[in-house]
């Protein structure tokens, strides 16, 4: 069981990213008062836990409806958050959640609806977007107990109170860190999320097999 909840908060952690979301909200806030960017913070990380709760509760039952094995999208899922990893590694994720950042605060795009920064970009995709609905998916599916899905949910919530902690100290955490300690923090995670995908399709394929 302790197996179980140091790969699922490895892989939500390096997945969802608390650390690396504080410049990418920094920047959709940037010109809001303390106040606003704490309201922000609160109903950004509010909405994607609504998200990501409606698949820990409901994914399996979406697979089954959808005639989807478990073993199929270890595959998938696990196929997809090597991509992800691919990009960490190479740098090319932290420019891909820039853009969309910076999309989402452009005068023409915006219409001054500062509220909605915290759905978009925050809480979708920043938080919860397709690699952390597809670990969360996965993850329910390993679960070998009651005990173990219940932690599972435990582990979800304090993934993104982390991810409301990093809002809250986004400027501190930016200036303590640097540009280069980040990049360093993102690329580490980066080839342990590649690790932890290979293991996700390695095990989904020898279900298969074992079928």
């Amino acid at each position: 069981m302790l197996d179980y909840f140091v790969n699922a908060f490895a892989t939500l952690f390096v997945t969802i990213d608390p650390i690396g979301l504080a410049p990418m909200f920094l920047a959709v806030t940037a010109g809001m008062s303390r106040a606003d960017r704490r309201r922000v913070a609160v109903r950004s990380v509010l909405t994607a836990a609504g998200i990501l709760l409606i698949f820990y509760a409901f994914g399996q039952a979406v697979l089954n409806v959808l005639g989807i094995s478990v073993s199929a999208f270890r595959v998938a899922g696990g196929i997809l958050l090597f991509i992800i990893a691919l990009e960490m590694v190479f740098g090319k994720r932290q420019e891909r959640k820039t853009e969309t950042a910076e999309k989402a605060i452009e005068p023409e795009t915006n219409h001054g609806a500062v509220h909605e920064i915290a759905v978009f970009p925050l809480a979708i995709p920043l938080i919860s977007g397709p690699a952390a609905i597809s670990a969360i998916i996965l993850l329910t599916g390993q679960a070998p107990d009651t005990l173990s899905y219940a932690g599972l949910g435990a582990v979800i919530a304090f993934i993104l109170l982390c991810c409301l902690g990093t809002f809250l100290l986004a400027d501190r955490i930016e200036r303590l860190l640097g540009d280069t300690a980040q990049l360093v923090i993102t690329r580490l995670l980066g080839v342990l999320l590649a690790a932890l995908s290979v293991q996700f399709v390695a095990d989904g394929v020898l279900a298969f097999v074992a079928r």
